[in-house]
């Protein structure tokens, strides 16, 4: 049976063919952070991703992973949508990069090169491809789950866990400690009494 983790295979071995069709149109690197502004919705495969991604960042440097708690407890704490510019809780604002890098979202993977939107449109970052023609940025279009696995694993996923519909990486890393407060004796959760 396939899982998340032949998913992410899948995808990231399709990011790097678009890389390589894309070549200099492609900015993308470590410290532009332009597609980790805002808040953007994500699923409850990427949400699971990231919880767990979060768990394995507090064994190998706590202090990392401390920092991106407080970051996701200061945006939920806001209780209003993030604004355009707020950045990321995952992103490091002060090396600009994910300290969840590697359990992302697909949103995260696949931003930048030519992808295919529900409209049919092709959408890439507004940074890259900078003068290219629409035949230039049609070349590097790749498919980047030509099996169609996400969505099969996500209506497993949402069977399995009853939880459904999009939530946002700062929801999404908030319920992890939530769950852990309840599971420590802290029975207070989502929107219940403070302690």
């Amino acid at each position: 049976m396939p899982s998340d983790h032949t998913l992410i295979q899948i995808i990231d071995a399709a990011l790097a063919e678009a890389a390589r069709l894309s070549g200099p149109w492609l900015l993308c690197r470590p410290g532009c952070a332009q597609c980790c502004l805002g808040e953007f919705p994500i699923t409850q495969l990427d949400a699971a991703r990231l919880r767990r991604g979060l768990g394995e960042l507090e064994t190998r440097d706590p202090e990392r992973a401390a920092r991106v708690s407080q970051r996701t407890a200061d945006a939920v704490a806001s209780h209003a949508p993030m604004a355009d510019d707020d950045p990321c809780p995952a992103l490091d604002p002060e090396t600009g990069t994910c300290d969840l890098y590697a359990a992302r979202p697909i949103t995260c993977r696949t931003f930048g090169p030519p992808v295919r939107c529900e409209s049919g449109d092709l959408g890439v970052c507004e940074l890259c491809f900078d003068g290219a023609s629409d035949a230039e940025i049609s070349a590097c279009e790749v498919d980047f789950d030509p099996q169609g696995l996400e969505p099969v694993l996500l209506r497993e996923l949402e069977a399995r866990t009853g939880v459904r519909g999009e939530t946002t990486v700062a929801a999404a890393l908030s319920a992890m400690s939530s769950s852990e407060e309840r599971v420590q004796g802290n029975p207070r959760g989502p929107g219940g009494p403070p302690h």
